[in-house]
C-alpha cells in the first residue's frame, strides 16, 4: 500500500507564442491542461512544477487567466500544487517580484522560497524549494545566503524532496551543451528526491543519499527539444522511502520534426533545391519542420544567396517551416582578407559574426549563439586597440 504520490513537472512555458504564432502560445496551454487531466486522474497527494511555469516574467492576461482557470481545478480537487520560479519566471527585480508571488497570495500556488522556512510539509513528507538566480555567479554568491536565511532541515523520519530549476554540473542528465548554474555541492544533503527544472530532456540518476530528476518539458521551446518525449513523472513512495518512477506521456504537444541536411559542397540554389527536396518527403499535417542546412557553399558564394523564404514557403501540410542555415563560405580570398583589415571593419565585424556564430551553434541553441557571437564581435575593437576597460564594460554589461 503507498504512503505517499506527487506529480513532477516542469518547464510549461505559458505563454511562449513561438515563432510569433498564436497558435503555438495555443499548443503549450493544451499541454499545460493535459497535464492538469491526467494529474486529476492520477489523484496524488500534490503535484511539484519545478520552474518556468510561464515563459515570460510578465505573461499577458490571457495566458495568466488560462493558467489561474487550471489551477482551480486542482485546488477544487484539493491537490497542492508546490512550485519554484524558472529562468524565464524568475523576478525581473526585488520591487516587482515574481509572478508565482500573486498566485501564492490567492491561494492557488504554494511558493516554495516565499514559505516560513523555504518550506512546505505535512505529515508524510517534507518539501523544501530555492529561487532561481538567472546566472552561475549569482547563484554562486546568493544561494548561500539563501540557505542561511532559510536552512534546510530534511527529517529522517519523512520523504524528503528539494526542488531546484537550473542545470546541476552533473553530465550523466544534463547536456553537455547548457551551461551549468551550480555544482553538486550547492545542493544539500539528506533529501530522498532532488526535483529539478531547466534541462529539458527527462533523466534520473542517483545523486548524494537520494536520486536526481529532471522532469523534462510539456512542449517543444526549441528545436533542440524535437526528438524529446514530453511529458512528466508520476512518483509513488512506499512506506520504506523506496521512490517508483512512472514516466506519463503527453498526447498533446504538436509534432516538430528537425532535418538534418548535409549538402556537402553546394551553390545557394542546390541548397534550396535539396533542402524543399527534403522537406517535402517529411510534410506532415500541422507540423513544424526546422531544416537544418549545413555543408560548405561553392567559391565566391554566401550565405546571404539562400533563398530562406524559398524554403518556408516549401510544405503544403506544415503549420511553419523554419530553416536554419549552417552553410560554411569557403576560405576567402587573401586579397579579400587584406582588403578586410585595411580598414573595412563592417565587413570584418560581418565575416567574424558568422565565423564565431558557426563555433558557438555547435555547441549552444541558435538564440544564445547569436547573442555569444554578437559579445566576442563586440570585443574586437577595444581589444585590438589595448582597451581593456572599454572591453571589461562590454563583458560586465553582458553578465548583467
Amino acid at each position: 500500500m503507498r504512503s505517499l504520490s506527487f506529480v513532477h513537472a516542469a518547464d510549461l512555458h505559458l505563454g511562449y507564442a513561438q515563432y510569433g504564432l498564436d497558435v503555438r502560445r495555443e499548443d503549450f496551454l493544451r499541454a499545460f491542461e493535459e497535464l492538469v487531466d491526467k494529474t486529476l486522474e492520477l489523484k496524488p497527494d500534490f503535484i511539484i512544477i519545478a520552474g518556468d511555469l510561464f515563459h515570460h516574467a510578465r505573461p499577458t492576461n490571457v495566458t495568466l487567466e488560462n493558467a489561474i482557470k487550471n489551477f482551480r481545478r486542482l485546488k477544487d480537487a484539493k491537490i497542492p500544487v508546490l512550485t519554484v520560479d524558472g529562468s524565464h519566471d524568475a523576478a525581473p527585480n526585488i520591487i516587482t517580484g515574481t509572478i508565482l508571488n500573486p498566485l501564492h497570495t490567492a491561494g492557488l500556488i504554494y511558493y516554495l522560497p516565499r514559505l516560513t522556512g523555504a518550506c512546505w510539509e505535512n505529515e508524510k513528507c517534507y518539501v523544501y524549494g530555492i529561487p532561481n538566480f538567472r546566472t552561475k555567479r549569482k547563484t554562486e554568491a546568493e544561494l548561500p545566503k539563501f540557505y542561511e536565511e532559510n536552512e534546510p532541515r530534511p527529517n529522517p523520519s519523512k520523504f524528503n524532496i528539494f526542488v531546484f530549476h537550473m542545470a546541476i554540473d552533473f553530465p550523466k542528465v544534463v547536456p553537455p551543451y547548457m551551461e551549468a548554474e551550480a555544482s553538486p555541492e550547492l545542493l544539500p544533503d539528506g533529501f530522498n528526491y532532488y526535483a529539478g527544472g531547466h534541462v529539458h530532456k527527462a533523466g534520473v540518476t542517483q545523486f548524494k543519499s537520494g536520486i536526481l530528476v529532471y522532469s523534462g518539458c510539456t512542449e517543444t521551446v526549441s528545436y533542440e527539444d524535437a526528438e524529446v518525449e514530453k511529458g512528466f513523472y508520476y512518483v509513488e513512495v512506499n512506506s520504506k522511502d523506496k521512490p517508483r518512477l512512472e514516466r506519463i506521456k503527453l498526447e498533446s504537444p504538436r509534432t516538430f520534426v528537425k532535418l538534418e541536411c548535409d549538402l556537402g559542397n553546394v551553390t545557394p540554389a542546390m541548397a534550396v533545391e535539396e533542402t524543399i527536396k527534403r522537406i517535402a518527403e517529411v510534410d506532415h499535417e500541422g507540423a513544424v519542420i526546422v531544416p537544418v542546412l549545413k555543408g560548405v557553399l561553392t567559391a565566391e558564394s554566401s550565405r546571404a544567396e539562400v533563398d530562406v523564404a524559398k524554403i518556408r514557403a516549401a510544405a503544403k501540410k506544415a503549420l511553419i517551416v523554419r530553416p536554419i542555415v549552417r552553410l560554411r563560405e569557403s576560405q576567402v580570398p587573401e586579397e579579400v582578407v587584406r582588403s578586410i583589415f585595411e580598414g573595412k571593419l563592417k565587413d570584418l565585424k560581418t565575416k567574424s559574426f558568422e565565423f564565431f556564430l558557426q563555433i558557438f551553434a555547435e555547441r549552444y541553441p541558435l538564440e544564445k549563439a547569436e547573442k555569444i557571437a554578437r559579445l566576442a564581435v563586440d570585443l574586437l575593437d577595444p581589444l585590438a586597440r589595448k582597451d581593456e576597460k572599454k572591453a571589461k564594460e562590454i563583458l560586465e554589461a553582458f553578465v548583467k
